[in-house]
């Protein structure tokens, strides 16, 4: 049995869903469009079914992917696909507005089941819903009621759904999809029908006033974004001082079970593959999992308590000129952090446009992977001193380069906003839903699917692409790298150095002739005007894995040590490096250069695997990767020209 469930947005469907699956769900992509539907498995007695969750809708006729797949998946044609009965969520404590879809199902023919949800919440409002008037109205439906954050009404739902009788052929054919004057007179006689059947199926004691006194303060035009500011920065302070913990660990135990993994195999290739390829690919991915869990966990409770509502609503006004809306804060101030949750919590925004839009502009927040490129480069080439006494000059770029990289984003929205075409209109519809203490079962529920849908889907990607370039660095030409080898051998005797200094040394050879080291040379033409030499273009090339491997491929590259018994500190290294000429190779232009490279540049294939599963599609990555190496290359170059 296939059961279609559908509700307006905040009506506790998604509570009824996991109460209904528990762990038994999955979600796919609904056919045509970027739109994912969740499926779970359900028990009717001795027979099993399908319970699919669409999209929220307050109507039948779609305006929105979101609405067409509603649309698509209640009136088609074919028996096959057709589901057996539809289940239609509504909030008890708001019938008036949930009763235009309810009566648009209704009037499909299917056989329907409504469940009168959010009981608890009606009565502190002081309504009552009378289940026997709402069914002289609609004869044919069964009617239950639940409270399913109470995980009240479980057994009354199964055993109304089998008492459904077999669907039949749909009795009202809906308006045409592009039938707007249809689907406007329609509605206006559907609400006029529904105020005069009001008095019969509720009544209204007194209101509760709660809601109405916390929306003064949280959404005053001055106060709500003081608070909105003071949560976010809560918010990222555990992220950051939490998740820093286990990150350490994670990636401790990855490097350790790598050594472990290399002391115990036999050198080769295979031996190579696993514990530089395989190992630490699967460590880029679990050590995100932390800061992904901590977000979502804060973001489902903001969610289901009603306050990520409000914080929707008073950033609207702000967002929209610039072809945003308020759901793209979230994401955006996510991506300080890392941008693969920001881009994850980009699926908030319903508008496909204004989602895509955030999306795509979500990395040119600088993350946290930008740091040790920052500091390193900030520490190479900015002296260690005080603007007017007080101020850090070294803190002060950082930040300008936090600044940069927000201001670069608002304004490619604003471009993409006039070159990005699309046919659903630019509006924001939303209802604040009562505020109420969240279930931490459905909190848990949506944290173990974020962090699924990101170790699997995104995790396979970068692990191949790990391993791809595991490959270009470790192995070159031959006879290139053999003679490359033999050559820093003789270096190494000449300079009297120690085993480990050699192995460095040949380490630093082999990296420069491998096929990465050849690529590095062969973009030097291309770098050259924005100050950069080859080994800067291999440490480009490597840190597209992660941002952060730019300081790690530096200290590969620069491996030879002053002297046999002092090891150099790899800044003091880098103040040493010159040119043929004999100038300084890292300068005050090249440092600044290289920061604002980073700033702009899209060096994170995990981002981009994210954003291809969250698209649907690599035209956008590739459009991603496109837009920011055209800001970071000519953003580095001018920087460079102006302050050489």
């Amino acid at each position: 049995m296939k059961i279609a469930l559908v509700g307006n947005p905040n009506t506790g469907k998604s509570s009824i869903f996991n109460m209904l699956t528990g762990m038994r769900q999955h979600v796919g992509n609904f056919p045509g469009v970027t739109v994912d539907v969740k499926t779970g498995g359900m028990k009717l007695g001795e027979a099993s079914a399908s319970l699919v969750d669409l999209p929220g809708t307050y109507s039948i006729y779609p305006r929105s992917a979101d609405e067409r797949v509603v649309y698509e998946s209640l009136t088609v044609t074919t028996k096959e696909d057709q589901p057996d009965a539809v289940m239609v969520v509504l909030d008890a404590s708001n019938l008036q507005r949930n009763l235009l879809l309810a009566g648009q199902v209704y009037d499909l023919g299917l056989p329907t089941l409504f469940v009168l949800n959010m009981n608890d919440v009606a009565k502190r409002r002081g309504i009552s819903v009378n289940e026997e008037g709402l069914g002289k109205h609609f004869p044919e439906a069964e009617i239950v009621s639940a409270n399913a954050r109470a995980g009240i009404g479980k057994s009354s739902i199964q055993e109304a759904l089998q008492q459904l009788p077999e669907r039949t052929s749909q009795r009202v054919e809906p308006c045409e999809m592009n039938d707007f004057l249809g689907q406007e007179e329609e509605t206006v006689r559907r609400y006029k029908e529904i105020k005069k059947m009001l008095p019969d199926v509720e009544s209204v004691v007194s209101k509760h006033d709660f809601t109405s006194k916390w929306d003064r303060i949280l959404t005053h035009p001055i106060f709500g974004y003081a608070i909105f500011a003071a949560i976010l920065m809560i918010i990222f302070q555990f992220i950051f001082a939490f998740a820093n913990y286990p990150m350490d660990l994670i990636d401790g135990a990855f490097s350790s079970l790598s050594s472990s993994t290399a002391s115990m195999l036999p050198e080769g290739i295979f031996t190579d593959l696993l514990t530089q390829g395989i190992i630490p690919g699967i460590g880029g991915v679990v050590i995100f999992i932390p800061q992904i869990a901590l977000l979502f966990f804060f973001i489902a409770i903001l969610e289901e308590t009603g306050y990520l509502a409000r914080v929707v609503f008073i950033m609207d006004r702000l967002m929209r000129p610039l072809g945003l809306n308020g759901k793209s804060v979230v994401p955006m101030m996510s991506s300080v952090a890392c941008a693969i949750p920001g881009v994850m919590a980009a699926r908030t925004i319903s508008d496909r446009k204004e989602r895509l839009i955030t999306i795509l502009i979500a990395p040119l927040m600088s993350c946290s992977a930008r740091i040790p490129v920052y500091t390193l480069l900030i520490s190479l080439v900015i002296p260690e001193t005080k603007v007017w006494g007080v101020i850090n000059a070294q803190g002060l770029v950082l930040f300008g380069l936090y600044f940069l990289g927000t201001a670069m984003a608002l304004i490619v929205a604003l471009v993409l906003k006039a070159l990005i075409k699309t046919d659903e209109k630019g509006f924001l519809l939303l209802e604040l839903p009562e505020y109420k203490a969240p279930r931490w079962g459905n909190v848990g529920l949506v944290v173990l699917e974020k962090v699924r849908v990101f170790v699997w889907d995104a995790g396979r990607i970068i692990l191949a692409i790990s391993i791809v370039l595991w490959a270009l660095a470790s192995y070159g030409p031959s006879e290139r790298v053999k003679e490359a080898e033999n050559q820093a051998l003789v270096t190494a005797g000449k300079l009297r150095l120690d085993k480990a200094e050699t192995d460095q040394l040949v380490e630093s050879a082999k990296m420069e002739n491998s096929y990465i080291g050849i690529m590095g040379k062969t973009i030097e033409p291309a770098i050259e005007p924005l100050g950069y030499d080859w080994k800067i273009g291999i440490s480009l090339i490597t840190s597209f894995a992660a941002r952060e491997v730019f300081v790690g491929s530096m200290a590969t590259i620069y491996a030879v040590e002053d002297d046999g018994e002092k090891q150099t500190p790899l800044i003091e290294k880098l103040h040493k490096e010159k040119r043929s000429d004999g100038s300084q190779v890292y300068s005050l232009a090249t440092g600044v250069s290289l920061m604002v490279f980073y700033a702009f540049a899209m060096m994170c294939m995990a981002t981009l695997a994210v954003v291809k599963r969250e698209t649907k599609s690599w035209k956008w990555p590739l459009v991603q990767l496109g837009y920011m190496g055209f800001l970071a290359y000519f953003g580095a170059l001018i920087t460079y020209q102006i302050l050489a």
